[in-house]
C-alpha cells in the first residue's frame, strides 16, 4: 500500500465545502448545450412546403401534410412537415437541406407525456413552449448541401451574334447537364407551377441516371413541344423552384432541351408513339390553325385513334412559334422536328388553306364531328397616335412574319420600336441584325411605357438586346409620329409617370413637360396583338358568346356552340406552354364528348 492510499480518505475532506456537482431536479434543471439538436422549430412564414426535409430523412420521420390555415399558391405547396419523434434520430439533415432556413432545432430535449401520439406534431403549427427559443441548432452560415449557382449556359458573344440569325444558345454538354441536375432536390414545386404539370424532378433525375430515352418518355407524357419549350418557354416553373431561396433556380428549361438533344429524332418518334391506338375510332376532328394549342390537341387525339386534319393558312405549321419568334431564339428545324413527331401520329396538316376562302367553316362542321379554333394572334394593334397611319409605321408581327418568309427589305438607319414585351425585343433585335448586315451599324431605339423593372419582356431578352446595340428607354409614351413632306422622320414621346391607377386599371399618367424626339425612318408598333375572326361569318359570330373581344370558353375550352372548341393565344393570351396545356384539356374534353357516341358518316 502506498502513502497516497493511506492519506486519500483525509484528502477527500477538502471537497466538503464545495458546491455539489449533482442536480437536485435533473428532469427540469438540466438544459441542453446552446447548439444541442432538440425538438424542431419551423418558421411557417418562411416555409414553402417544398418537402426537401421529407425527401432527405432516411428514417421516414417526416411527412408533408396539409394545413387548413395555409393556402396553396405559386411557390408554396401549402404543406408543412410533421415530425414523428418515434423515428427521428436528431441528425439535423432536414435543417441542413432546408433552402429557406425555416426549419431549425431548439435545444429542448426533455418532454414527458403519457400519450405517444403527442410526439408526432407539426412544428410551428402545433405550438410548443420552445418555438421562440433562440438556442439550438441552426444551419451554419454559408453551409449548403447543394450548389447555389447554376451552371453557366454557353452562348455566342454579342459581337459574334449581332449580325447573325444563328441560334445564340449552345445547350449543355453531358458534364454540365449532370452538374446542374445534381442541384435539384426534387421538391416538386415546379410541377404545380407548370401549366402542363410536367414531371420535372423525374425527368431531371434521368439526366443523373444517364437514361435519356426515359427522359424523352417523360417529356412526351405532357409536352409534344419539348424542342420548342426547351428553348423559348417562359419557364414559370423556375420562379417557384426551392433552390432560388438560397441561390439560382435550377435551369429547368435548359435541362429539358438537353434531354431532347441527346436522342435521335427517329427514336423520339418511336417513343412518342408508345401506347398509340392502332384501330381508328371513326371520329373526325378539324383544327383551324397549326399553333401549339391546335397541334397539341391533334397529337393527343390522333394518338387515341381519332382522325385529325389541321387547316393552316400560312405556308408552314407552327403558328406564332414560327412566325413570331426569330430563328436566333428558335431554330425552325427544331420546330419542324416537333411538328414531324405530331404528323407521325397520323395528323394531316393542310398548309396554305385559309378557312373562309378555300373552305368554309360550315363545311368543316358538316365533315367533322368537332372543330377546334386555334388561330393565334396574327394582327398587330395600333397606338392610333397622330401619324400612325403612315406606310412606314408597321406592326411587329407583320415584320416578324416577313423575316420568317426570308423576304429581304431595306431597313433604314434609324428605327423606333414601341413596346416593352418579348415581341418588341424580338423585332428590335431582328432589325438591329439587319441594320448591321446592310449598314454596318445599329440605330434601333426601343421605348416602353413601363419602368424597366415592370417591362413584360424576359430579363434575358432586355439584357441581350442592349448587348446587341439596341437603345432601351423605359417610361416613355408615344405622342405622335413626325412626318415631313410625306416622309417619316421620327417619334415624339413623353415621360410616363405611372401606367396604372390606384385600382390597377390601365390609365397612363404623363409629364407633358418632358418630351423627347427619336429619329426614325421606320416605326414599329409592338403593343399587343389581336385575332382575325372574320372567317367565322356573321351568323356564327352572333351565335357565339364573347368576352372582351375574345370567344368565351369554359374550363375545357368549349364555346357556347356544342360542336366548337377554342384555344390558344386568341382566347388565353400569348404563351407556348399555356397553349400546350389548353391543347391537352381540349383533346380530353373532345374525347369525353365522343365517349358513348358513334362517329358521324362523313
Amino acid at each position: 500500500m502506498s502513502l497516497s492510499d493511506v492519506l486519500s480518505p483525509f484528502s477527500a475532506w477538502k471537497n466538503l465545502f464545495r458546491d455539489p456537482v449533482t442536480i437536485p431536479d435533473p428532469l427540469n434543471d438540466r438544459p441542453g448545450a446552446p447548439r444541442y439538436r432538440g425538438f424542431h422549430q419551423n418558421d411557417i412564414e418562411k416555409c414553402i412546403g417544398c418537402g426537401t426535409c421529407e425527401a432527405i430523412c432516411q428514417n421516414a420521420a417526416i411527412d408533408m401534410v396539409a394545413v387548413a390555415e395555409i393556402a396553396t399558391k405559386p411557390g408554396d405547396s401549402g404543406l408543412r412537415p410533421r415530425i414523428d419523434y418515434g423515428r427521428c434520430c436528431w441528425c439535423a439533415l432536414c435543417v441542413d437541406v432546408c433552402m429557406t432556413s425555416s426549419l431549425s432545432m431548439s435545444n429542448e430535449y426533455k418532454w414527458v407525456d403519457h400519450d405517444p401520439d403527442a410526439f408526432c406534431f407539426i412544428p410551428g403549427v402545433d405550438l410548443k413552449h420552445w418555438d421562440s427559443s433562440e438556442l439550438g441548432y441552426r444551419r451554419p452560415e454559408g453551409h449548403r448541401l447543394t450548389g447555389i449557382e447554376r451552371v453557366a449556359m454557353g452562348e455566342l458573344e454579342p459581337e459574334v451574334r449581332a449580325d447573325s440569325f444563328v441560334e445564340i444558345v449552345a445547350g449543355y454538354d453531358l458534364e454540365q447537364a449532370k452538374l446542374e441536375a445534381d442541384r435539384c432536390v426534387s421538391c416538386g414545386l415546379c410541377v404545380a407551377t407548370c401549366p402542363t404539370h410536367m414531371a420535372v424532378p423525374e425527368y431531371i433525375a434521368t439526366i443523373r441516371d444517364g437514361d435519356y430515352e426515359q427522359g424523352v418518355r417523360l417529356l412526351y407524357q405532357t409536352n409534344p413541344f419539348s424542342n420548342v419549350c426547351g428553348r423559348v418557354c417562359t419557364h414559370r416553373c423556375e420562379t417557384s423552384c426551392a433552390a432560388r431561396h438560397e441561390g439560382d433556380p435550377i435551369a429547368i428549361r435548359w435541362l429539358k432541351r438537353h434531354i431532347i438533344d441527346q436522342v435521335t429524332h427517329d427514336r423520339i418518334k418511336q417513343i412518342a408513339a408508345e401506347g398509340r391506338v392502332s384501330k381508328p375510332s371513326g371520329h373526325q376532328v378539324a383544327i383551324i390553325g397549326a399553333g401549339p394549342a391546335g397541334l397539341t390537341a391533334a397529337f393527343d387525339l390522333a394518338k387515341a385513334g381519332h382522325g385529325v386534319t389541321v387547316f393552316e393558312a400560312l405556308p408552314a405549321p407552327g403558328g406564332m412559334m414560327r412566325y413570331g419568334i426569330p430563328e436566333y431564339r428558335l431554330p425552325y428545324d427544331k420546330l419542324d422536328e416537333d411538328v414531324d413527331v405530331i404528323r407521325s401520329m397520323g395528323v394531316e396538316i393542310r398548309c396554305n388553306t385559309r378557312v373562309g376562302e378555300d373552305i368554309s367553316i360550315d363545311q368543316l362542321r358538316e365533315q367533322h364531328d368537332t372543330v377546334l379554333l386555334s388561330i393565334g394572334l396574327h394582327q398587330g394593334r395600333s397606338t392610333r397616335i397622330p401619324g400612325s397611319e403612315h406606310e412606314d409605321v408597321v406592326s411587329a408581327v407583320e415584320l416578324l412574319r416577313r423575316i420568317t418568309f426570308g423576304e429581304r427589305f431595306d431597313v433604314p438607319t434609324t428605327v423606333a420600336v414601341i413596346g416593352g414585351g418579348n415581341v418588341a425585343m424580338d423585332i428590335a433585335r431582328s432589325l438591329a441584325r439587319m441594320q448591321r448586315q446592310q449598314h454596318g451599324q445599329v440605330g434601333v431605339t426601343l421605348v416602353a411605357l413601363e419602368a424597366e423593372d415592370l417591362m413584360l419582356a424576359d430579363r434575358e431578352e432586355i439584357d441581350e438586346a442592349r448587348e446587341e446595340g439596341v437603345v432601351i428607354i423605359p417610361s416613355r409614351g408615344p405622342r405622335q409620329c413626325l412626318i415631313e413632306r410625306d416622309a417619316l422622320t421620327g417619334l415624339e414621346t413623353v415621360h410616363c409617370v405611372s401606367v396604372f391607377d390606384d385600382q390597377g386599371r390601365f390609365a397612363p399618367n404623363y409629364d407633358d413637360s418632358d418630351i423627347q424626339i427619336h429619329d426614325a425612318g421606320l416605326i414599329v408598333e409592338a403593343i399587343g396583338q389581336a385575332a382575325d375572326h372574320a372567317f367565322l361569318g356573321e351568323s356564327l359570330t352572333e351565335a357565339l358568346e364573347w368576352e372582351r373581344n375574345r370567344i368565351r370558353i369554359d374550363a375545357d375550352g368549349r364555346t357556347s356552340e356544342s360542336w366548337l372548341w377554342a384555344a390558344g393565344d386568341a382566347v388565353q393570351g400569348p404563351d407556348v406552354i399555356t397553349a400546350v396545356a389548353a391543347g391537352h384539356r381540349i383533346a380530353a374534353s373532345m374525347m369525353e364528348a365522343f365517349a358513348g357516341t358513334s362517329a358521324q358518316t362523313h
